[in-house]
C-alpha cells in the first residue's frame, strides 16, 4: 500500500522547479514510510511514497519499463499478478523485478487501456507513455483505492489523498467550498463521489480509466459497473460455490512478503475471513477494539470467536478521552468530512494492528454483495401495507400524516407511503430537506438528495426493491463512507487493508444470487450464513450486526455536552452552518427528548474539518483547544 502525487502540465506551461510537488508528495508520508521516489521532466512529474509489501527489495517507484518509455506510480495490490506475469512472459515480455507494479506496466504495453480487464485487485495508478505523450490512469472496480484530480490553469494534478492536491492548489487558486457536496454531505454524512468539499477537486469514479494528453481534454471511460442479474442456481450448489469462491479470494488476498493479520469483530463477515485465512496461516493474529461503556464493545464476542477458530486475538479498550485526543488527527487524515463514528474505532484497531503486522484483512463489502443490512428487509416488512387495496392505502397514508410524532405506527405508515426511491438514499440519511433549510445558511432547494440517487434508480428500474437498495449502496455508501474510512484510517497508521469480499470473482457470483436466497423474514445474508455454517461458531452465525458501535449519544448528553455546546457557540459566524439550530438539537438530546446524536456529530465533524482544511488551524492547536474545553467542563 502506498501513496502518490502526479502532475501533467499544460502544453504551453514550462515548470522548472518541482520542489512544491515533492513537498506535496511527502505530506502523505504515512501512506509510505519505507521509501520515496520521484521522476520529473518537462512533460510530467511523478512522486511516490512506499509501504513495502511485495518485492521489498525491487519494488521501488516510480518504476520504468522498456528503456524508460513508460513510467508508473501505483497504489494498491494486484492479486493475480503471478498468473498475469506468466501469461506476459509467454507473450515475450521480460521483467527486471518481482513486483506487481512491473506486471501492470507490462500489461499496459500489451493490452493498452484493456489492461484494467486483466487486473484482479485494488488499485489506482498513473502510467506515462513518453513515446505517445499520453497519461493513462485507472481506479479499481469498487473504489477501494482513491484517485483525486484537479484541472488548473497550469495543468492537471493527481493524488492518492486530497490534502496533497490542496497543498499545491492554495498557491494557484482559491479553494471554494463545493455547494453541491455540502448539501449532500448533510444528508449522507459524506460528500458522495465524484464530488469533494472543494470546487474543482474531484475523484475518478470506481471502474473508470482516463487518457490525457498535455494538449487535450481528459477522456474518461467506464469499464465496470456492479450489475445484479440473478440466475436460477440450485441452492446447495450455490452455497458450495459461495464458500469455495470466498476461500480462493482469501487465499489470493494473503499473498504478501510481510506479515498478514485480520480484524475480528465477532460478527459473521470477519469471522468467515479469519476462518478461511487460518487455513492459509494457522498462526494468523486478529485484532479487536471496544469501549468501556456496556453494550458498546465486541471484544468478548471476538475473543469467543477467536477461541473457536483457534487464533490469537489482540484487543484494546478505547476511553472517551483517548477518542477525543485523536479526533483532530482522524479528521485530518480523512481528507473529507466523514461523519461515520465507526471511523474512530477503525483508527484505533489499525493502530493496534500495526504493532504486529503490515497487512490486515477485513470484511467490508459483504453486506452490499450478499444483502446484509437489516434495512434491506424493509420492503418485506412493508408488504402487509403495499398488498392492501389502493383506497385503503390512501386512507392509511392520511392517518399517518395526522398521527403525532412519537406515536407508535406513525413511522411505519410514513415509510410505507413512500416509494423506495423516495425513502431510501443509502445506509445513512441524516438531515431531511426540511431540516437542511434550517441548518444551512445558503440552502438551495434545487440540490435535494434525490438528484444524486435518481440516475442510479433509473438504471435499475426493473430490479426488485431490496436489490435496488444494494445497487444504491454500492454506488453511494460503500464508496463514499465504508471504503473511505477503511483506506484513510489504516493508511493513517501505515497499515495495508485488504477486503476479500470486494473481489471481482466474488462479485461475479454474488451478483447472480436471487433475493430470496439473500433475505428472509428472519435474517439477512441467508446464503452466506448457510455457506459458513461449518467454519464459524453459532454465535457469530446469528449475531446482530453492530459494526464498531460507538457510544457518542451517551457522551454527548454527559461528558461531551459542554465542549460541543462551546464549539457550536463559537461557530455562530460560520458562513455555512446555522449553529443556533444545532444548539437546539443538542439541548433536546441532553434532555433525553430525541436522540439527535448522528445529526449533531455530522455538524461537529464538518466544523472540525472546516477548521483544519479551510481555516488551516494546526492539529496541535485544535487538539489542545479541544482537550482544554473537555478538562475545564467535565
Amino acid at each position: 500500500m502506498c501513496g502518490f502525487f502526479g502532475f501533467l502540465p499544460n502544453k504551453d506551461i514550462e515548470i522548472n522547479d518541482y520542489s512544491l510537488m515533492k513537498e506535496a508528495t511527502n505530506i502523505i508520508h504515512h501512506r509510505g514510510p519505507d521509501d520515496n521516489g520521484f521522476f520529473e521532466n518537462e512533460n510530467v512529474f511523478f512522486g511516490f511514497r512506499r509501504l513495502s509489501i511485495i518485492d521489498i527489495e525491487g519494488g521501488h517507484q516510480p518504476l520504468s519499463y522498456l528503456d524508460n518509455r513508460y513510467w508508473i506510480i501505483f497504489n494498491g495490490e494486484i492479486y493475480n499478478y503471478l498468473e498475469l506475469r506468466e501469461d506476459l512472459v509467454r507473450k515475450g515480455h521480460e521483467f527486471n523485478t518481482s513486483s506487481d507494479t512491473e506486471v501492470i506496466i507490462a500489461a499496459y504495453h500489451e493490452f493498452k487501456e484493456d489492461v484494467v480487464n486483466h487486473l484482479r485487485g485494488m488499485y489506482s495508478f498513473l502510467i506515462w507513455d513518453s513515446l505517445e505523450e499520453v497519461l493513462f490512469g485507472a481506479r479499481d472496480h469498487f473504489g477501494i483505492k482513491p484517485l483525486y484530480y484537479a484541472h488548473t490553469s497550469l495543468g492537471t494534478f493527481f493524488g492518492s489523498e486530497k490534502k496533497s492536491i490542496d497543498y499545491v492548489l492554495k498557491d494557484i487558486q482559491s479553494l471554494e467550498i463545493n455547494k453541491v457536496a455540502l448539501h449532500h454531505y448533510m444528508t449522507y454524512q459524506y460528500p458522495p463521489e465524484p464530488y469533494t468539499m472543494h470546487e474543482g477537486v474531484n475523484k475518478l469514479l470506481p471502474g473508470h480509466y482516463f487518457k490525457l494528453k498535455r494538449s487535450g481534454n481528459m477522456e474518461v471511460e467506464q469499464y465496470f459497473t456492479p450489475k445484479f442479474e440473478s440466475k436460477e442456481i440450485d441452492f446447495e450448489d450455490l452455497k458450495n460455490q459461495v464458500l469455495e469462491t470466498l476461500r480462493k479470494s482469501v487465499q489470493i488476498h494473503m499473498r504478501s512478503d510481510v506479515p498478514v493479520g485480520s480484524f475480528l469483530s465477532g460478527g459473521i463477515d470477519s469471522s468467515i475471513i479469519v476462518a478461511l485465512a487460518k487455513e492459509v496461516n494457522p498462526n494468523i493474529k486478529t485484532f479487536t477494539v471496544g469501549f468501556e461503556r456496556e453494550g458498546f464493545s465486541e471484544i468478548d464476542l471476538a475473543k469467543e470467536t477467536a477461541e473457536y477458530i483457534g487464533v490469537e486475538n489482540i484487543h484494546k479498550v478505547i476511553t472517551a478521552q483517548e477518542f477525543l485526543e485523536e479526533l483532530p488527527k482522524i479528521v485530518w487524515h480523512l481528507d473529507e468530512p466523514v461523519a461515520d463514528p465507526a471511523a474512530i474505532p477503525l483508527y484505533f484497531v489499525s493502530k493496534e494492528a500495526k504493532k504486529h503486522v503490515t497487512v490486515v484483512l477485513s470484511g467490508e463489502g459483504s453486506d452490499e454483495l450478499f444483502g446484509g443490512y437489516n434495512i434491506y428487509r424493509e420492503p418485506l416488512d412493508l408488504q402487509k401495507f403495499t398488498s392492501l387495496p389502493k383506497p385503503i392505502q390512501s386512507g392509511l397514508k392520511r392517518i399517518g400524516k395526522i398521527i403525532p410524532e412519537g406515536v407508535k405506527g406513525k413511522s411505519y405508515l410514513e415509510r410505507a407511503s413512500q416509494t423506495i426511491e423516495e425513502r431510501y438514499v443509502g445506509n445513512a440519511k441524516i438531515f431531511l430537506e426540511v431540516e437542511k433549510q434550517s441548518l444551512l445558511k445558503n440552502y438551495d432547494d434545487t440540490l435535494t438528495y434525490d438528484i444524486y440517487t435518481k440516475p442510479f434508480y433509473d438504471e435499475v428500474e426493473n430490479y426488485d426493491d431490496p436489490t435496488k437498495m444494494q445497487y444504491i449502496d454500492m454506488h453511494t455508501w460503500l464508496r463514499g463512507d465504508i471504503l473511505v474510512k477503511a483506506d484513510r484510517m489504516t493508511m493513517a497508521n501505515s497499515l495495508e487493508l485488504r477486503v476479500p469480499f470486494l473481489d471481482k470473482e466474488v462479485f461475479a457470483l454474488a451478483s447472480k444470487i436471487k433475493t430470496e436466497y439473500k433475505l428472509t423474514e428472519s435474517t439477512t445474508k441467508y446464503i452466506l450464513r448457510q455457506a459458513a455454517k461449518e467454519i464459524i461458531p453459532d454465535g457469530a452465525m446469528n449475531r446482530r450486526k453492530l459494526g464498531f458501535p460507538v457510544p457518542i449519544r451517551h457522551w454527548m448528553a454527559d461528558e461531551w455536552f459542554n465542549w460541543i455546546n462551546t464549539l457550536l457557540e463559537e461557530e455562530k459566524e460560520n458562513p455555512f452552518v446555522n449553529t443556533n439550530y444545532v444548539i437546539g438539537l443538542l439541548k433536546e438530546h441532553k434532555e433525553g427528548r430525541i436522540d439527535h446524536s448522528r445529526k449533531i456529530w455530522t455538524v461537529v465533524i464538518f466544523l472540525l474539518w472546516y477548521a483544519l482544511h479551510v481555516r488551516e488551524t494546526s492539529l496541535e492547536e485544535l487538539q489542545s483547544k479541544l482537550m482544554k474545553e473537555v478538562n475545564v467542563t467535565v
